[in-house]
């Protein structure tokens, strides 16, 4: 349909009047709201005080480091007054196997020079995630498998001794058929378990001197 001119002005004249009827401030003619009022909710909106959001809870990162207060072991130059062999002597292809290690743990693995001659073998960790004294028995097989002990011969029978300064467990082994011979200590306290091997010992010089060992290796 064909729009005439008229009608194009009286659209026009309307428009006009339509727009004088709103405000630049935008309030399209309406009185403005009293100063102070509060302004109504949005939809759906809660009628109540704004709530700030709880903060989110820290989350742990990484594995948790063991207390600062914790025993570790250490990679002592002496212990029990034998030195610590160094080149040659040092353990390399030792099937010791200390189980899990976990970030954290320490494994210390060293021989020690009798003044009789031959070593004490050594090895031990910290940070054990697990009962320390499940850890002493899993050490305690890889060293009977070191020193070739036969299974047939069934299990050495593990007697507790007086543990020293230092306290937790500690236990030795006699692998031998006769008075002396192999014997194998280990201790286990709360975070660290360790073993060593005298050989051509018996089981209260090699208790006395794992004691006295195990004060320069545990720190």
């Amino acid at each position: 349909m064909r729009v005439t001119r008229p009608t194009v002005l009286t659209a026009a004249v309307l428009g006009l009047v339509l727009l004088s009827g709103c405000r630049a401030d935008g309030t399209d003619g309406l009185p403005a709201a009293p100063t102070g009022s509060a302004s109504a909710p949005a939809p759906g909106a809660p009628s109540g005080p704004a709530q700030s959001s709880p903060a989110a809870p820290a989350q742990p990162s990484g594995d948790a480091e063991p207390p600062a207060d914790s025993r570790r072991v250490v990679d002592a130059p002496k212990a029990g007054g034998l030195p610590r062999a160094t080149g040659a002597g040092a353990p390399s292809d030792v099937s010791v196997d200390p189980g899990e290690m976990r970030d954290g743990m320490n494994l210390v693995m060293n021989n020690y020079v009798l003044r009789q001659g031959g070593s004490v073998l050594t090895v031990a960790v910290d940070n054990v995630p697990e009962e320390t004294s499940k850890r002493r028995e899993h050490l305690w097989r890889g060293m009977l498998e070191h020193i070739q002990w036969d299974p047939e011969l069934g299990q050495p029978e593990a007697q507790p001794v007086d543990a020293g300064p230092l306290g937790g467990s500690v236990e030795c082994m006699l692998a031998s058929l006769a008075e002396d011979g192999d014997v194998i200590c280990g201790w286990a306290d709360d975070g660290t378990a360790g073993v060593a091997h005298f050989p051509n010992s018996t089981l209260p010089q090699a208790a006395k001197l794992f004691v006295a060992m195990r004060g320069d290796l545990e720190k």
